[in-house]
């Protein structure tokens, strides 16, 4: 992936409506050739899909957090097939450093969301954990 395959994807990111047009006149290429960039990235697999993010998504679950935790032994796989059993678990990440496995939260409130935390805590195997609020999202593109 060159300079321009960055700027195009950059590009997308701000606003994955764009025309081509737009696309090729921010860019300062021609139609054709943004086109046949992104489908050799789609190709590729460097860019995977797009997706719309509408009003629901944001507001279904408006109090979010992400819940760092420590496993014990080799319970990994146990933890995070009970994780994903959670409705408030929106996503699990395996990480390095301090912390196994990283939860994605997301609940209407706050007592849901601090449930939420009091069933992940009772798992077996979970032997430590911290939890960040997550309280403005900013994302390329969207308006402040």
């Amino acid at each position: 992936m060159d300079d321009t395959d960055q700027r195009l994807i950059a590009a997308l990111r701000r606003d994955g409506r764009a025309s081509l047009s737009d696309l090729a006149l921010v860019l300062g290429l021609s139609r054709a050739t943004v086109r046949a960039r992104m489908e050799r990235l789609v190709t590729r697999g460097e860019i995977s899909g797009f997706t719309v993010l509408t009003r629901a998504d944001v507001t279904a679950s408006p109090v979010r957090g992400l819940m760092m935790l420590g496993i014990e032994g080799r319970g990994t796989d146990r933890i995070v097939a009970r994780l994903m059993g959670l409705a408030s678990v929106q996503a699990v990440h395996s990480t390095n450093g301090k912390w196994d496995l990283i939860a994605e939260l997301g609940a209407r409130t706050l007592a849901e969301l601090d449930d939420t935390l009091s069933q992940i805590r009772r798992i077996e195997g979970v032997t430590t954990s911290e939890t960040s609020l997550m309280l403005t999202t900013r994302r390329p593109g969207a308006k402040p």
